[in-house]
């Protein structure tokens, strides 16, 4: 498999493939082409799922003796550029499609342009509207269940309320007083995480009073920023910090380090939570700083997708690890992570 540079960035694997509509008979198919366009290139989880994309396309090829082409563009956030990549991908003959939206609600121009040249899409991890799913039969996400990760991220502040309560409630009130920092304004994941979390912590018995909660745009600098702006406002009073993703939660570690938390300082740092599970992440849980995150399953995700796509393309079964849901769905379970 041979790599070329794509442009607006990345990676491509070099081979020649052609058009699944072009009447070939897909089952004969040895070639295949593949476009994938990311929201965000430099999103931690979104850079280690490439990863594993561009790793496991070397694995199909030997499993299934074909050529896989890949072409992976990055959106740099602009929802207009994704469109013109989907046109980028229709001009250079794809034969799927793989999108990581930048905005959820705005799928329409993709899957009409996509619908019109009859080449599939699979989004994944950002999901879809699902009546914008719906709008056609070769449509479908891969991706886990946002209420899922917010129930867990949820469950593991328990698991520590359960075994320690007093040192998590510094102030001795009885009230866990917390701050949250959201992913995106009006963003599912950001909504649906936020108040699964605190609802689940909620309905466990225990009262909690919001601080603060901003928007950091699942940015770890964004996220220092805010945490140091609550430092400043409310000092040793914040408690617990939620985190929609992990970045965000290295961001406000970042900051309680800045503010001299951490190491060999008197000063108590409150428990921070964060959801992904990416390799920094799992690096803070082991040091400590980090309390414990979410396991979003970005290897599986890779995985799926690429096996979805296969499967669509040649018309051969899915691979019996993956379970297509109403004919649209892979789903995969988040997994709690934190150090006992």
């Amino acid at each position: 498999m041979r790599i070329r540079n794509g442009i607006c960035i990345l990676l491509a694997v070099f081979l020649l493939a052609g058009c699944g509509s072009d009447g070939t008979d897909t089952k004969e198919k040895k070639d295949i082409k593949i476009g994938v366009s990311v929201y965000n290139q430099y999103d931690t989880f979104v850079s280690e799922l490439l990863d594993e994309i561009r790793s496991y396309a070397d694995v199909m090829e030997e499993k299934y003796e074909i050529s896989i082409t890949l072409e992976i563009l990055n959106a740099s956030a602009n929802q207009v550029t994704q469109n013109d990549q989907m046109d980028y991908f229709i001009e250079n003959e794809c034969d799927i499609v793989c999108i990581n939206l930048v905005d959820r609600t705005d799928a329409s121009t993709i899957i009409e342009r996509g619908k019109s040249a009859d080449i599939p899409i699979i989004f994944f991890n950002r999901e879809l509207v699902e009546e914008d799913l719906q709008r056609w039969d070769k449509l479908y996400y891969v991706g886990a269940d946002a209420f899922e990760s917010g129930i867990i991220q949820g469950e593991v502040l328990i698991e520590k309320l359960e075994k320690d309560f007093t040192s998590v409630d510094k102030n001795g009130d009885g009230i866990l007083q917390y701050v949250m920092l959201e992913g995106e304004a009006g963003h599912q994941d950001s909504i649906i995480r936020t108040m699964y979390a605190i609802n689940t912590v909620s309905d466990a018995g225990y009262q909690l009073e919001r601080m603060a909660d901003e928007i950091a745009n699942w940015n770890r600098d964004q996220g220092k920023t805010k945490m140091t702006q609550w430092i400043e406002a409310f000092g040793d009073e914040i408690e617990v910090v939620f985190a929609n993703n992990d970045d965000m939660a290295l961001g406000a570690i970042d900051a309680l380090k800045d503010a001299g938390y951490f190491g060999m300082s008197e000063l108590k740092a409150p428990i921070i939570l964060g959801i992904d599970g990416t390799k920094p992440a799992l690096e803070a849980v082991e040091k400590g700083e980090l309390y414990g995150t979410v396991l979003n399953d970005s290897v599986g995700q890779a995985r799926g997708m690429l096996e979805l796509a296969y499967s669509v393309v040649t018309g051969e079964e899915l691979d019996s690890e993956y379970t297509l849901l109403d004919e649209k769905y892979i789903r995969l379970p988040y997994q709690e992570i934190s150090k006992k």
